[in-house]
């Protein structure tokens, strides 16, 4: 019987999958091979980010200071304790938040009324954008120290010109870093980082229906209307998606906080004081733990604005 099952032409034994272990084996050593050359940049990427912040989150755990080396060691929760309650570090998350939202809420309005403008057509309009991106580009310290020295400074800055130049040699001529020091490093900061927010909107503005804009205008619309009803609740994701880009970077700002007002004058915001823990007060421990903090609150806008883009690209999808 089993013979003749055997012969039976209906009946088959199970053949072995195409290629076999082999062809696995090779799909397998195919795969590494493509892989191998990303392996130098994904080591060096975690040696240089991961690596370090590993180091800082169990420094964070440590009591260690530089003026007591005999007295290091394990401290637990005690440095998170310390950054919380002290009068500084609270005053310095005040300054940081508050630093952060009007910078972000400024150049977002100032960024959008410039793409508005830019978003129409006009001889020269690549110049005009080109120059507008500029800002953005130049190093934060080289932008910082500019309107330190050439825009507030109160005997040769060009605001006092501007005065002197309008209301003649009685003009006021104010130091404007030590009357309004956080509005100076505001205003710093809102100049460099209005670029980045009218790119965002700008392309957010170019990704517009234009058929459904154009027939709503013969409909008889008016453009305040189309910019309530149409534009601005299109605009909404690129208007999230831009303030939560632009608060991961400005919460972490040093370098206007530290060249305009060296952190004085009620200016010193999170990084600064972090700054000012481990290289003057050498407390190694207690700057870590400040440090994770800072991580820890980026990290939960990082996640905002990733779902804000994700949402944006099933949007675009559509």
């Amino acid at each position: 019987m089993s013979v003749e099952a055997e012969a039976r032409p209906g009946r088959r034994h199970a053949a072995a999958p195409p290629g076999g272990t082999q062809g696995t084996l090779m799909r397998r050593t195919g795969d590494w091979a493509r892989r191998a050359p990303l392996l130098p940049a994904l080591v060096f990427m975690i040696l240089v980010t991961q690596l370090p912040f590993v180091v800082t989150i169990i420094t964070s755990f440590m009591d260690w200071n530089a003026y007591y080396p005999d007295e290091r060691g394990f401290a637990g929760f005690d440095n998170f304790r310390r950054v919380l309650t002290d009068a500084n570090t609270r005053q310095a998350i005040v300054v940081t938040i508050l630093l952060t939202a009007a910078v972000v809420l400024i150049s977002l309005l100032l960024g959008l009324g410039i793409a508005l403008l830019l978003d129409r057509k006009f001889r020269g309009r690549g110049v005009v954008r080109t120059m507008m991106i500029t800002p953005f580009l130049v190093v934060p310290v080289a932008a910082a120290l500019l309107w330190k020295h050439a825009l507030y400074n109160p005997e040769y800055g060009l605001f006092n010109g501007v005065l002197t130049w309008i209301f003649g040699d009685n003009a006021p001529q104010p130091d404007w870093i030590s009357n309004q020091p956080l509005w100076s490093v505001i205003f710093a900061l809102v100049w460099q980082w209005t670029p980045f927010m009218m790119l965002i909107l700008l392309a957010g503005l170019q990704s517009r229906p234009l058929d459904v804009i154009e027939a709503a205008g013969i409909d008889g619309a008016s453009q305040w209307d189309i910019f309530r009803y149409m534009t601005l609740p299109h605009l909404r994701q690129y208007l999230e998606l831009s303030a939560l880009l632009g608060s991961i970077y400005v919460v972490q700002n040093f370098d206007a906080v530290f060249t305009i007002t060296s952190g004085g004058l009620g200016t010193a915001n999170l990084p600064y004081t972090i700054y000012q823990t481990f290289y003057t007060a050498h407390d190694y421990g207690r700057a870590s733990a400040a440090g994770v903090i800072v991580v820890i609150g980026t990290i939960i806008i990082a996640t905002f604005a990733l779902r804000s883009v994700s949402t944006l690209f099933k949007e675009e999808g559509r």
